[in-house]
């Protein structure tokens, strides 16, 4: 079992929002996390989201925190409270699940887990804010609105912070970052299976570069 370190949602959210951009990643073999996440920093991003999709997702995040213990990980794509306990022994930093699911937040609360559930409706945002959270997965960002409908979220949850996540691609990534109740954009554009699959590496490198430009370029305007 991977060491969790010992820190708070605030943290773990300052952190994703001082990247701007968290990867999401399926991986089929637990042993290219380590290089994955080596490419991913030598770009300029720090960090991932590995889902819980595959059966070499448990593995991948004890690889990564055990090897690269300075990468933000999160545990992706988290339905039920056995897959957040997996997530959480695995040395996970924070869980990210598609939706709202109470019995999960509750849990990853009750051991002070950072958590971050899917959310698409103004009903959904006021469930998850009565549980406690401000840090919100805009889920799935482009078939729900877009920049668009998180701006529209801002008027009633002024408080709130999303990370859009869902069909964000690099051209439209500077339109939700521009926006200020969005902290981080997830993507899947950065480390694709099939360049996983290749052992391309350094064309994960190239595009977590050209993301954490598109970051550094919006945030100095």
């Amino acid at each position: 079992m991977a060491r969790r370190d010992a820190v708070d949602a605030v943290t773990v959210f300052e952190r994703l929002g001082s990247h701007g951009v968290l990867p999401v990643v399926e991986l089929d073999r637990a042993a290219d996390a380590v290089p994955l996440g080596e490419a991913l920093a030598a770009g300029g991003l720090p960090c991932l989201e590995i889902t819980f999709r595959t059966d070499a997702a448990v593995a991948a995040v004890e690889r990564l925190r055990r090897a690269l213990p300075e990468l933000l990980v999160a545990a992706g794509t988290v339905r039920t409270v056995d897959e957040a306990r997996r997530a959480a022994d695995a040395g996970a930093h924070v869980v990210v699940s598609p939706g709202l699911d109470r019995s999960v937040v509750a849990w990853c609360l009750d051991r002070g887990l950072p958590v971050l559930p899917g959310v698409q409706t103004p009903t959904e945002v006021m469930a998850a804010t009565a549980l406690g959270l401000d840090v919100l997965k805009f889920f799935p960002a482009r078939i729900a609105g877009g920049p668009d409908a998180v701006a529209a979220l801002a008027g009633p949850f002024p408080t709130v912070r999303f990370v859009p996540t869902g069909g964000i691609g690099s051209a439209d990534l500077g339109a939700y970052l521009r926006l200020p109740t969005v902290i981080a954009c997830g993507g899947t554009w950065l480390a694709d299976r099939a360049a996983i699959a290749d052992g391309d590496f350094g064309r994960v490198t190239r595009l977590a570069a050209d993301a954490a430009a598109t970051v550094a370029d919006v945030r100095r305007t």
